[in-house]
């Protein structure tokens, strides 16, 4: 790992000699105290002392609501209150589950295929055929990003190669979005931070980026940090999804990749990965043992699996010039989607995981569509999540 640093330090310095790209952006220092890193723990707010009452309240103090004396609200029961809950309270039992599916089919460049009729999709649960009960279109539809960026000590000193590349990639991302977009900035290295919460704000987005100039620590809790961001997505309606800048290498989290995974899964919510130091490392491979090696290839194997089985894409760029073509191509599959929803003809509220797989056929055959475009067959993926976890019965 040492001769790797080495080498990865010295083809950093190289390279920033050689780029004579404008740091316009990139070298605009902290407005606020030069020390702050991305792992600067936020101050916590004193809740202990109630506000105070407007001057002017006309609201007389024995009047306001007492939380503490008011029943409690019967969806904030736990089993353990079950024997108090009030006689005829409002119980909620849903008797059908309703899968909603959001599909992009792109050809071997990447590029959405428009058009295609309701009739040659199929739906496949567990390989088992759903009959489609809604199906749209939606072309430029708004967006909520969670960027959730790596920034460590690891590959990320101030200055490197790979602190260049992640702020290269960060603000190319922010200036493909549309001004109804919604983004939030999460930054990760021991743990992760919200830099940015979910906003249309573009000068917030600015001030979070700021923030990206010292890392604090060496470890990157890549697991962590994608897991608490998709649980916190997986309520959010419309076109969502997260866009994954990091190394693929993960040193210290809590969770495991198994762990990781099955929660990725069930949160249903697309990854787009985009793996950094691409160049450096195969400029490294001569100087790298068996294990550094076979690290750096799990960690790509790892940010395929999140992506593929999420229903994004993952990219694994070794040139500046690729990051256009790819922030396209995500903006394309985002915007430019059918939307296809089916009840299951497993109805069972077993909480299992149920594979999912959408084909394009032929409906007179019954076989794989063929696409053509000018004369010449297409190639093309079906791009939608792996599958969702069946809900449990309401108790």
């Amino acid at each position: 790992m040492k001769s790797f640093k080495v080498v990865l330090a010295t083809m950093g310095a190289i390279g920033l000699v050689a780029m004579a790209l404008p740091f316009a952006i990139a070298q605009q220092g902290p407005t606020s105290d030069s020390s702050e890193t991305v792992a600067r723990p936020k101050k916590k707010k004193d809740t202990a002392a109630p506000s105070a009452a407007p001057a002017d309240s006309t609201t007389p103090p024995d009047s306001l609501p007492d939380s503490k004396d008011e029943p409690k609200i019967p969806s904030k029961f736990t089993k353990k209150d079950k024997e108090d809950v009030p006689a005829g309270a409002a119980t909620f039992h849903s008797d059908v589950t309703t899968v909603q599916l959001d599909v992009a089919v792109l050809d071997n460049k990447g590029h959405f295929l428009p058009g295609i009729p309701r009739e040659k999709f199929r739906v496949l649960e567990d390989n088992v055929p759903q009959k489609i009960a809604s199906f749209s279109t939606n072309s430029d539809a708004p967006m909520t990003i969670a960027m959730v960026i790596e920034f460590s000590n690891l590959f990320q000193q101030y200055y490197s190669q790979g602190w260049y590349e992640t702020l290269v990639a960060s603000y190319g991302f922010v200036q493909t979005l549309q001004p109804q977009d919604y983004v939030a900035v999460i930054a990760y290295d021991l743990r992760s931070e919200i830099l940015c919460d979910f906003t249309t704000d573009r000068g917030k987005v600015q001030e979070a980026m700021q923030r990206l100039r010292i890392p604090g620590f060496s470890e990157a809790n890549l697991f962590d940090a994608l897991v608490d961001t998709a649980q916190r997505m997986s309520g959010i309606e419309g076109r969502k999804a997260i866009l994954l800048i990091a190394s693929g290498r993960d040193t210290f989290s809590k969770l495991t990749y198994d762990k990781a995974r099955k929660a990725v899964q069930e949160a249903g919510v697309p990854i787009y990965a985009l793996s950094m130091l691409q160049a450096m490392r195969i400029m490294a491979e001569p100087y790298m043992g068996q294990i550094q090696y076979m690290d750096f290839l799990q960690a790509d194997n790892e940010m395929k699996t999140f992506a593929s089985e999420s229903g994004g894409q993952s990219f694994f760029p070794r040139f500046f010039g690729e990051y256009p073509s790819i922030f396209q191509s995500i903006s394309t599959a985002l915007r430019n989607q059918y939307s296809i929803t089916y009840q299951p003809s497993n109805q069972a509220k077993d909480g299992k995981f149920r594979k999912l797989k959408i084909e394009l056929v032929d409906p007179q055959t019954g076989d794989a569509l063929r696409i053509n475009e000018k004369g010449k067959p297409v190639k093309y993926t079906v791009v939608t999540k792996a599958g969702y976890t069946a809900p449990h019965d309401v108790e």
